[in-house]
């Protein structure tokens, strides 16, 4: 094991997370950050206390001496060619979801890390979620029996889902549902996604974002085994950032019904009401620990770097989520099932997200 210098991109929300979790750890010798806003980067300096503060994330890729770079820039159209720069550089590599925009992004940069012989993973979050962990946990020491079906039902509020949709016209499969995909795919290997049929409801954020309020997709695998996820960015003001989660998932000897809506803890003020603390999908700081996945899956990238373990999350893992949301899209647009893998023509009729 050996202390690392690790280099973050961008430091908004999620990357200043990434900033805190770097800042202490004791693997970590180094901190660089790189934010394009000044009053963020002057804000996260102060809170992380980098070696090196700067608008320019090429800056650091100067620096041979950073081993890891984690990158949460947004909006995500800039994550392939951050991505590819920092690959090209031969660093290890923590990209924020999506892996790209494209699948051919997605498959050259899944390459250059082969090629470059780094680790490169994606921010799939919840898998470092305890209650997530025990349906995978459920599955793989076989107390469900085999896997029969599972439903995801995420909903956030129109506030965040305001702020995602304003910055890149991705729909609520690519943006939010991608996770629960991850998720579910993940506890379900080796069995693969071979067909995809989905519809989305208009409501309330057409005339804030464009896009709809909710999608739904049913997922059919080569095994038999039938995933629904369904997600929504239009819920009314809550706790800020609010996510709640349901899942059932049910198995030939036995079912699991996981409760993520966070009604555990309720907060109750004369001036905001009714609050859910400690509700927001990546965590967040409560005094001395942080209450949530995202710290976590960030020192698991440490480590693996540190220590030389395997990620995760692997990029090949992150493109298949990408297929199955992308035909998700594909089968809204055309009212029908679309089959896995998705053929050349499938993917010439994708929309590229402005």
């Amino acid at each position: 094991m050996k202390q690392i210098n690790v280099g973050v991109i961008g430091t908004g929300w999620c990357g200043g997370i990434r900033a805190n979790t770097c800042a202490s750890s004791a693997l970590v010798n180094e901190l660089h950050i790189a934010e394009i806003k000044l009053e963020r980067l002057a804000e996260v300096k102060e809170l992380a206390n980098p070696v090196l503060a700067t608008t320019d994330y090429k800056e650091l890729l100067r620096n041979d001496d950073i081993d890891a770079y984690f990158i949460s820039a947004t909006p995500e159209d800039i994550h392939y060619p951050i991505a590819k720069d920092c690959l090209n550089s031969g660093k290890h590599v923590f990209l924020e979801k999506p892996l790209s925009l494209t699948l051919a992004e997605a498959d050259e940069l899944v390459n250059l890390a082969d090629e470059k012989g780094v680790k490169f993973t994606i921010g799939y979050s919840q898998r470092f979620n305890p209650k997530f962990a025990y349906v995978k946990k459920s599955l793989n020491d076989g107390t469900l029996g085999k896997p029969v079906a599972a439903v995801v039902s995420r909903h956030i509020t129109r506030g965040l889902g305001t702020k995602i949709g304003g910055r890149i016209k991705l729909s609520p499969a690519a943006m939010e549902a991608t996770h629960d995909l991850d998720f579910l795919l993940w506890c379900l290997e080796p069995a693969k996604p071979i067909r995809v049929y989905s519809q989305s409801a208009y409501g309330a954020m057409k005339d804030l974002t464009g896009l709809e309020d909710a999608q739904w997709m049913m997922v059919t695998l080569d095994n038999g085994v039938v995933i629904t996820v369904g997600a929504g960015w239009s819920s009314p003001p809550g706790h800020p950032n609010f996510s709640g989660t349901w899942i059932e998932f049910s198995g030939t000897e036995g079912m699991l019904t996981i409760d993520d809506t966070h009604r555990d803890v309720i907060l109750n003020t004369m001036e905001n009401g009714i609050r859910l603390p400690m509700s927001s999908m990546p965590g967040e700081q409560v005094e001395h620990v942080f209450a949530g996945p995202m710290h976590n899956e960030g020192v698991h990238f440490l480590e693996a770097v540190a220590f030389d373990r395997p990620v995760m999350v692997t990029p090949t893992q992150a493109r298949q989520v990408m297929e199955v949301y992308m035909a998700a899209d594909l089968s809204v647009e055309r009212n029908e099932p679309v089959n896995l893998p998705l053929n050349s023509n499938d993917i010439s009729s994708i929309r590229i997200p402005s």
